[in-house]
Protein backbone atom coordinates (compact mmCIF):
# COMPACT_ATOMS: atom_id res chain seq x y z
CA UNK A 1 0.00 0.00 0.00
CA UNK A 2 1.24 3.52 -0.82
CA UNK A 3 2.19 5.08 2.52
CA UNK A 4 1.73 8.54 0.99
CA UNK A 5 -2.04 7.96 1.05
CA UNK A 6 -2.01 7.34 4.81
CA UNK A 7 0.43 10.18 5.48
CA UNK A 8 -1.65 12.52 3.35
CA UNK A 9 -4.76 11.62 5.32
CA UNK A 10 -2.93 12.13 8.61
CA UNK A 11 -2.15 15.66 7.44
CA UNK A 12 -5.82 16.44 6.90
CA UNK A 13 -6.82 19.23 9.37
CA UNK A 14 -10.22 17.65 10.06
CA UNK A 15 -8.55 14.37 11.08
CA UNK A 16 -5.99 16.22 13.19
CA UNK A 17 -8.81 17.88 15.13
CA UNK A 18 -10.31 14.43 15.76
CA UNK A 19 -6.95 13.25 17.12
CA UNK A 20 -6.80 16.39 19.27
CA UNK A 21 -10.17 15.41 20.76
CA UNK A 22 -8.85 11.92 21.57
CA UNK A 23 -5.78 13.45 23.21
CA UNK A 24 -7.94 15.80 25.27
CA UNK A 25 -10.00 12.87 26.56
CA UNK A 26 -6.95 10.78 27.45
CA UNK A 27 -5.38 13.75 29.27
CA UNK A 28 -8.68 14.32 31.12
CA UNK A 29 -8.74 17.90 29.85
CA UNK A 30 -11.79 20.10 30.45
CA UNK A 31 -11.92 20.87 26.71
CA UNK A 32 -15.48 20.25 25.49
CA UNK A 33 -18.03 21.32 22.90
CA UNK A 34 -21.36 22.36 24.49
CA UNK A 35 -24.09 19.77 23.73
CA UNK A 36 -26.35 22.24 21.92
CA UNK A 37 -23.51 23.33 19.62
CA UNK A 38 -22.64 19.70 18.97
CA UNK A 39 -26.24 18.99 18.03
CA UNK A 40 -26.30 22.00 15.70
CA UNK A 41 -23.08 20.87 14.00
CA UNK A 42 -24.52 17.39 13.47
CA UNK A 43 -27.71 18.77 11.92
CA UNK A 44 -25.72 21.22 9.79
CA UNK A 45 -23.52 18.46 8.33
CA UNK A 46 -26.55 16.31 7.51
CA UNK A 47 -28.35 19.29 6.00
CA UNK A 48 -25.38 20.32 3.87
CA UNK A 49 -24.49 16.90 2.51
CA UNK A 50 -28.15 16.05 1.91
CA UNK A 51 -28.90 19.27 0.06
CA UNK A 52 -25.81 19.07 -2.15
CA UNK A 53 -26.49 15.40 -2.85
CA UNK A 54 -30.09 16.17 -3.83
CA UNK A 55 -28.96 18.77 -6.34
CA UNK A 56 -26.43 16.35 -7.81
CA UNK A 57 -29.05 13.62 -7.99
CA UNK A 58 -31.41 15.97 -9.82
CA UNK A 59 -28.70 16.50 -12.45
CA UNK A 60 -27.69 12.83 -12.84
CA UNK A 61 -31.16 11.27 -12.90
CA UNK A 62 -31.95 7.59 -12.33
CA UNK A 63 -29.75 5.70 -14.80
CA UNK A 64 -28.40 2.14 -14.73
CA UNK A 65 -25.40 2.92 -12.51
CA UNK A 66 -27.50 4.89 -10.02
CA UNK A 67 -30.04 2.05 -9.80
CA UNK A 68 -27.32 -0.58 -9.32
CA UNK A 69 -25.58 1.48 -6.65
CA UNK A 70 -28.78 2.10 -4.66
CA UNK A 71 -29.74 -1.57 -4.97
CA UNK A 72 -26.32 -2.68 -3.76
CA UNK A 73 -26.49 -0.26 -0.82
CA UNK A 74 -29.83 -1.69 0.31
CA UNK A 75 -28.50 -5.23 -0.15
CA UNK A 76 -25.62 -4.47 2.23
CA UNK A 77 -28.02 -2.93 4.76
CA UNK A 78 -29.96 -6.22 4.76
CA UNK A 79 -27.07 -8.69 4.47
CA UNK A 80 -24.57 -7.27 6.97
CA UNK A 81 -26.85 -7.40 10.06
CA UNK A 82 -27.86 -11.00 9.28
CA UNK A 83 -24.38 -12.49 9.13
CA UNK A 84 -23.13 -10.16 11.91
CA UNK A 85 -25.87 -11.43 14.22
CA UNK A 86 -24.77 -15.06 13.94
CA UNK A 87 -21.12 -14.16 14.53
CA UNK A 88 -22.00 -12.07 17.58
CA UNK A 89 -24.24 -14.78 19.05
CA UNK A 90 -21.08 -16.79 19.74
CA UNK A 91 -20.32 -14.39 22.61
CA UNK A 92 -23.44 -12.30 23.26
CA UNK A 93 -27.09 -12.85 24.13
CA UNK A 94 -29.93 -12.44 21.63
CA UNK A 95 -30.65 -8.80 22.52
CA UNK A 96 -27.09 -7.46 22.38
CA UNK A 97 -26.26 -9.50 19.28
CA UNK A 98 -29.32 -8.06 17.53
CA UNK A 99 -28.53 -4.51 18.64
CA UNK A 100 -24.92 -4.72 17.44
CA UNK A 101 -26.03 -6.35 14.18
CA UNK A 102 -28.37 -3.40 13.53
CA UNK A 103 -25.61 -0.94 14.46
CA UNK A 104 -23.14 -2.42 11.98
CA UNK A 105 -25.73 -2.87 9.25
CA UNK A 106 -26.50 0.84 9.36
CA UNK A 107 -24.15 3.72 8.53
CA UNK A 108 -22.20 6.62 10.02
CA UNK A 109 -23.09 9.91 8.34
CA UNK A 110 -19.98 11.63 9.76
CA UNK A 111 -17.67 8.96 8.28
CA UNK A 112 -19.44 9.43 4.95
CA UNK A 113 -19.07 13.21 5.12
CA UNK A 114 -15.37 12.90 5.99
CA UNK A 115 -14.82 10.47 3.10
CA UNK A 116 -16.66 12.82 0.72
CA UNK A 117 -14.33 15.62 1.78
CA UNK A 118 -11.37 13.28 1.22
CA UNK A 119 -12.51 12.63 -2.37
CA UNK A 120 -13.12 16.33 -2.99
CA UNK A 121 -9.55 17.11 -1.90
CA UNK A 122 -8.27 14.59 -4.45
CA UNK A 123 -10.52 15.92 -7.21
CA UNK A 124 -12.39 12.63 -7.63
CA UNK A 125 -16.02 12.92 -8.69
CA UNK A 126 -18.85 10.97 -7.09
CA UNK A 127 -22.59 10.94 -7.68
CA UNK A 128 -25.12 12.82 -5.61
CA UNK A 129 -27.11 9.59 -5.42
CA UNK A 130 -24.57 8.36 -2.85
CA UNK A 131 -26.34 10.59 -0.30
CA UNK A 132 -29.56 8.76 -1.18
CA UNK A 133 -27.70 5.48 -0.69
CA UNK A 134 -26.64 6.59 2.78
CA UNK A 135 -30.18 7.60 3.69
CA UNK A 136 -31.61 4.31 2.38
CA UNK A 137 -29.17 2.27 4.48
CA UNK A 138 -30.17 3.83 7.82
CA UNK A 139 -33.44 2.01 8.46
CA UNK A 140 -33.34 -1.55 6.96
CA UNK A 141 -30.67 -2.67 9.42
CA UNK A 142 -32.84 -1.66 12.39
CA UNK A 143 -35.74 -3.68 11.02
CA UNK A 144 -33.52 -6.72 10.36
CA UNK A 145 -31.97 -6.54 13.85
CA UNK A 146 -35.35 -6.39 15.58
CA UNK A 147 -36.73 -9.14 13.33
CA UNK A 148 -33.84 -11.44 14.25
CA UNK A 149 -34.45 -10.82 17.94
CA UNK A 150 -38.15 -11.60 17.53
CA UNK A 151 -37.28 -14.75 15.62
CA UNK A 152 -35.00 -16.08 18.35
CA UNK A 153 -36.64 -14.65 21.47
CA UNK A 154 -40.29 -15.18 22.34
CA UNK A 155 -40.18 -12.46 25.01
CA UNK A 156 -38.93 -9.87 22.51
CA UNK A 157 -41.64 -10.89 20.06
CA UNK A 158 -44.40 -10.38 22.63
CA UNK A 159 -43.04 -7.01 23.74
CA UNK A 160 -42.59 -5.92 20.13
CA UNK A 161 -46.23 -6.73 19.40
CA UNK A 162 -47.32 -4.60 22.36
CA UNK A 163 -45.39 -1.64 20.99
CA UNK A 164 -47.08 -1.73 17.62
CA UNK A 165 -44.95 -4.19 15.67
CA UNK A 166 -43.16 -3.34 12.46
CA UNK A 167 -45.13 -0.14 11.87
CA UNK A 168 -43.91 1.29 15.18
CA UNK A 169 -40.29 0.41 14.36
CA UNK A 170 -40.56 2.02 10.92
CA UNK A 171 -42.05 5.17 12.41
CA UNK A 172 -39.26 5.48 14.96
CA UNK A 173 -36.63 4.84 12.30
CA UNK A 174 -37.90 7.45 9.85
CA UNK A 175 -38.93 10.07 12.41
CA UNK A 176 -35.46 10.06 13.98
CA UNK A 177 -34.06 13.58 13.66
CA UNK A 178 -30.89 12.66 11.75
CA UNK A 179 -32.75 10.42 9.30
CA UNK A 180 -35.46 13.04 8.73
CA UNK A 181 -32.87 15.78 8.20
CA UNK A 182 -30.84 13.86 5.61
CA UNK A 183 -33.94 12.65 3.73
CA UNK A 184 -35.65 16.04 3.88
CA UNK A 185 -32.53 17.90 2.72
CA UNK A 186 -32.08 15.40 -0.11
CA UNK A 187 -35.64 15.96 -1.35
CA UNK A 188 -35.30 19.75 -1.04
CA UNK A 189 -32.07 19.62 -3.03
CA UNK A 190 -33.84 17.67 -5.79
CA UNK A 191 -36.80 20.05 -6.13
CA UNK A 192 -35.03 23.37 -5.37
CA UNK A 193 -34.50 25.91 -8.15
CA UNK A 194 -30.81 25.91 -9.10
CA UNK A 195 -30.49 29.69 -9.30
CA UNK A 196 -32.20 30.20 -5.95
CA UNK A 197 -29.95 27.54 -4.40
CA UNK A 198 -26.87 29.60 -5.28
CA UNK A 199 -27.91 32.00 -2.51
CA UNK A 200 -27.12 29.47 0.24
CA UNK A 201 -24.01 28.02 -1.39
CA UNK A 202 -21.63 29.83 1.01
CA UNK A 203 -23.44 28.11 3.90
CA UNK A 204 -23.60 24.64 2.34
CA UNK A 205 -20.10 24.58 0.80
CA UNK A 206 -17.67 27.32 1.80
CA UNK A 207 -17.78 26.83 5.59
CA UNK A 208 -18.41 23.08 5.45
CA UNK A 209 -14.87 21.91 6.29
CA UNK A 210 -14.56 24.29 9.23
CA UNK A 211 -17.71 22.95 10.84
CA UNK A 212 -16.62 19.38 10.06
CA UNK A 213 -13.30 19.98 11.87
CA UNK A 214 -15.04 21.28 15.02
CA UNK A 215 -17.54 18.40 14.93
CA UNK A 216 -14.74 15.81 14.63
CA UNK A 217 -13.00 17.48 17.58
CA UNK A 218 -16.16 16.82 19.59
CA UNK A 219 -16.35 13.24 18.26
CA UNK A 220 -12.75 12.65 19.32
CA UNK A 221 -13.49 13.82 22.86
CA UNK A 222 -16.60 11.62 23.04
CA UNK A 223 -14.81 8.56 21.61
CA UNK A 224 -11.96 8.97 24.06
CA UNK A 225 -14.37 8.96 27.00
CA UNK A 226 -16.43 6.04 25.67
CA UNK A 227 -13.48 3.72 25.13
CA UNK A 228 -12.83 3.59 28.88
CA UNK A 229 -16.26 2.09 29.57
CA UNK A 230 -15.93 -0.61 26.90
CA UNK A 231 -14.77 -3.73 28.75
CA UNK A 232 -17.40 -6.50 28.53
CA UNK A 233 -16.63 -8.09 25.17
CA UNK A 234 -12.87 -8.21 25.43
CA UNK A 235 -10.71 -8.88 22.38
CA UNK A 236 -13.58 -10.55 20.46
CA UNK A 237 -15.59 -7.34 20.13
CA UNK A 238 -12.51 -5.23 19.40
CA UNK A 239 -11.62 -7.64 16.59
CA UNK A 240 -15.20 -7.63 15.29
CA UNK A 241 -15.28 -3.82 15.28
CA UNK A 242 -12.25 -3.70 12.97
CA UNK A 243 -12.20 -6.91 10.90
CA UNK A 244 -15.89 -6.97 9.89
CA UNK A 245 -15.87 -3.37 8.55
CA UNK A 246 -12.77 -4.11 6.46
CA UNK A 247 -14.37 -7.27 5.03
CA UNK A 248 -17.56 -5.33 4.21
CA UNK A 249 -15.58 -2.57 2.51
CA UNK A 250 -13.54 -4.96 0.35
CA UNK A 251 -16.68 -6.85 -0.64
CA UNK A 252 -18.38 -3.58 -1.61
CA UNK A 253 -15.40 -2.53 -3.74
CA UNK A 254 -15.21 -5.92 -5.48
CA UNK A 255 -18.95 -5.99 -6.26
CA UNK A 256 -18.86 -2.37 -7.43
CA UNK A 257 -16.05 -3.24 -9.82
CA UNK A 258 -17.99 -6.21 -11.21
CA UNK A 259 -21.09 -4.04 -11.73
CA UNK A 260 -19.16 -1.23 -13.41
CA UNK A 261 -19.71 1.39 -10.69
CA UNK A 262 -17.34 4.37 -10.87
CA UNK A 263 -14.31 4.45 -8.49
CA UNK A 264 -15.59 7.44 -6.49
CA UNK A 265 -18.99 5.83 -5.90
CA UNK A 266 -17.37 2.46 -5.16
CA UNK A 267 -15.18 4.09 -2.51
CA UNK A 268 -18.14 5.78 -0.83
CA UNK A 269 -20.14 2.55 -0.96
CA UNK A 270 -17.23 0.85 0.80
CA UNK A 271 -17.30 3.60 3.44
CA UNK A 272 -21.03 3.07 3.98
CA UNK A 273 -20.69 -0.73 4.14
CA UNK A 274 -17.84 -0.52 6.64
CA UNK A 275 -19.28 2.11 8.99
CA UNK A 276 -21.51 1.68 12.02
CA UNK A 277 -24.25 3.99 13.27
CA UNK A 278 -23.88 5.77 16.62
CA UNK A 279 -26.61 8.39 16.16
CA UNK A 280 -29.74 7.15 14.38
CA UNK A 281 -29.64 3.46 15.34
CA UNK A 282 -28.95 3.91 19.10
CA UNK A 283 -31.87 6.34 19.28
CA UNK A 284 -34.17 3.74 17.72
CA UNK A 285 -32.72 0.83 19.73
CA UNK A 286 -33.55 2.49 23.04
CA UNK A 287 -37.22 1.99 22.17
CA UNK A 288 -37.09 -1.10 19.96
CA UNK A 289 -34.64 -3.20 22.05
CA UNK A 290 -34.56 -1.79 25.61
CA UNK A 291 -32.98 -5.05 26.88
CA UNK A 292 -29.79 -4.38 24.93
CA UNK A 293 -26.84 -2.62 26.56
CA UNK A 294 -25.94 0.83 25.12
CA UNK A 295 -22.59 0.40 26.88
CA UNK A 296 -21.75 -2.15 24.18
CA UNK A 297 -23.11 -0.91 20.87
CA UNK A 298 -22.40 2.83 21.29
CA UNK A 299 -18.71 2.48 22.32
CA UNK A 300 -18.09 -0.20 19.67
CA UNK A 301 -19.37 2.04 16.90
CA UNK A 302 -18.03 5.33 18.22
CA UNK A 303 -14.78 4.38 19.97
CA UNK A 304 -13.56 1.40 17.91
CA UNK A 305 -14.93 1.36 14.35
CA UNK A 306 -15.32 5.12 13.85
CA UNK A 307 -11.71 6.06 14.77
CA UNK A 308 -10.35 3.10 12.76
CA UNK A 309 -12.28 4.14 9.65
CA UNK A 310 -11.37 7.82 9.98
CA UNK A 311 -7.63 7.25 10.51
CA UNK A 312 -6.88 4.04 8.59
CA UNK A 313 -10.03 2.89 6.80
CA UNK A 314 -10.44 5.87 4.46
CA UNK A 315 -6.93 5.64 2.94
CA UNK A 316 -7.06 1.81 2.95
CA UNK A 317 -10.38 1.61 1.09
CA UNK A 318 -9.28 4.37 -1.29
CA UNK A 319 -6.16 2.39 -2.14
CA UNK A 320 -8.16 -0.76 -2.83
CA UNK A 321 -10.70 1.12 -4.94
CA UNK A 322 -7.86 2.61 -7.01
CA UNK A 323 -6.32 -0.85 -7.48
CA UNK A 324 -9.55 -2.06 -9.11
Amino acid sequence: MDTQVILGNLGNPTLLFFLLGLLAAFLRSDLEIPPQISKFLSLYLLFSIGFKGGMELAHSGLNREVSLTLGLAIAFALFVPVYSYFILRRKLDVYNAGALAATYGSVSAVTFVTASSFLADKGIRFGGHMVAAMALMESPAIIVGVTLIRRFSRKAENEGAKKGGLGHILKEAFSNGSVLMILGSLVIGIVADEKQAEGIKPFTSDIFKGFLAVFLLDMGITAGHRIRSFRKGGIFLYAFGIIVPVVNALLAIALSHLLGISPGDAFLLAILASSASYIAVPAALRLAIPESDPGLYIPMALAVTFPFNIVFGIPLYYWFSQMF
